[in-house]
């Protein structure tokens, strides 16, 4: 029987891998290196489209501000009081948008701008939670604060929710009292921009405002020798927005109730929240300002310069004379006088009654004189505000400063004396030589 001899098997080829290839190496980071490069410049064209649509907003918020023709009132003396003379809008002017596009609160003022910022905690401590009320404005209420840490009273005043100016009247007066300091100028120490609340604070003026001591029946009248001084005061600070300033400014709203009073009756310009460069290219699309002290000839050209400055402090001054304000008649009771104006003493018939007749009624009649060319109806006819407060300043060098004019003064030479007096007769009356010739 024969043998069988087994199949021999054979080795089952192991597959080994292949050793990777260069090429394809080099692809693959490829891929990655181009993925990578486009998401990059995909986000930098999102970021690009994104400013570039906030700048287009930003551009088209900023024309539809200027050439929208929404005006701001002009106000009338008065608490909370208002008088529309030109309104291009059915609709009232809405407040900017304070927040960017993260819904994060956009801040107004500059951190660079030199003014104090204060906290809304802290002021609404110091305001003893905002009761301590002085008075309401156009702007919104202003308190009384007292700082726990120093003491010092202050002024805050807070702009309200349907305040007529709104932010970009906050931001305008902060920026400009940052860079404007004089005497005569009302100090601005500090602001507050938090949670969508605009705050300002001033030093704080005991006396008030000149409007409440001119029309204010039950305080004591002011001395013909403080309106001069007031009178002064104001011109200087105007001259300096004018002349001073750089580059020079237009308040734009000059009115008794902008002049406040300090402790030593020191007169401050005050409220700048429609004030201008005067290099402003700003386009103006209607008046601004307060009825009666607003310039005639700015109401029809709608072109504001120093002039329309000096035809208001023209009415200023005729109300501290007369202590009627333009909603009283005052510019027609001015008129008046002026036609039958025959002398200075004239003037005298305008005078404020509570005064008594008590003042120099030569300087009466140059304030008046002066004040008389301030509102003349050409602007190239008035005086520069630095002529005016040169005027003013002459006022206060008179040697006799005040007396009685309510009835004519009629000057005579004081009849001559005799070189000598005996002792006894000194008390008796000095007679003239016609009174002799008549015994």
């Amino acid at each position: 029987m024969a043998s069988t001899t087994p199949p021999v098997s054979q080795p089952v080829p192991v597959a080994t891998p292949a050793a990777p290839s260069s090429n394809g190496s080099q692809l693959s980071t490829g891929v990655i290196i181009g993925i990578s490069i486009g998401v990059f410049i995909g986000i930098l064209i999102a970021v690009c489209a994104l400013l570039c649509f906030g700048c287009r907003k930003k551009r088209l918020e900023k024309r539809n501000s200027s050439h929208r023709g929404f005006v701001l009132p002009i106000r009338v003396n008065g608490v909370n009081s208002s008088t529309i003379m030109s309104d291009s809008v059915s609709s009232p002017p809405s407040y900017a948008k304070t927040s960017n596009w993260w819904g994060q609160e956009r801040q107004l003022i500059p951190s660079s701008s030199g003014v104090t910022k204060f906290s809304y905690k802290e002021l609404h401590k110091a305001t003893s939670n905002f009761t301590a009320l002085l008075g309401q404005g156009a702007f919104g209420p202003v308190y009384k604060a007292v700082l726990p840490s120093t003491g010092t009273t202050l002024a805050v005043k807070v702009l309200a929710e349907q305040s007529k100016q709104g932010d970009r009247e906050f931001q305008n007066e902060v920026i400009l009292l940052g860079r404007l300091h004089h005497r005569n100028l009302v100090n601005l120490v500090g602001y507050c921009e938090e949670k969508h609340r605009r705050i300002l604070v001033y030093e704080y003026m005991s006396n008030g405002s000149l409007e409440k001591k001119l029309l204010d029946q039950k305080s004591e009248p002011l001395t013909w020798d403080q309106r001069v001084n007031i009178a002064q005061d104001i011109s200087r600070g105007l001259e300096y927005l004018h002349e001073g300033a750089v580059p020079p400014v237009i308040h734009r709203d000059i009115k008794a109730a902008n002049i406040l009073l300090d402790a030593t009756m020191t007169a401050r310009v005050a409220d700048f929240g429609l004030s201008k460069e005067a290099d402003s290219q700003n386009i103006v699309s209607g008046v601004k300002g307060t009825f009666g002290y607003v310039d005639p000839e700015y109401m029809s050209t709608n072109a504001f310069t120093e002039k329309s400055d000096v035809y208001s402090f023209g009415v200023l001054l005729f109300e501290l004379i007369t202590a009627r304000n333009p909603q009283q008649g005052l510019m027609d009771y001015v008129h008046l006088a002026a036609m039958g104006m025959e002398s200075k003493e004239g003037w005298a018939e305008i005078m404020d009654e509570r005064m008594n007749g008590n003042c120099n009624i030569q300087e009466l009649g140059d304030m008046a004189n002066i004040a008389y060319k301030c509102v003349g109806p050409e602007g190239r006819r008035r005086p520069k505000m630095r002529a005016v407060a040169q005027s003013l300043c002459n006022l206060g060098k008179k040697p006799s400063r005040e007396h009685v004019v309510s009835m004519p003064v009629i000057r005579e030479d004081p009849p001559s004396l005799p070189k000598s007096i005996p002792k006894g007769e000194r008390s008796k009356p000095v007679r003239s030589k016609k009174d002799h010739g008549a015994h």
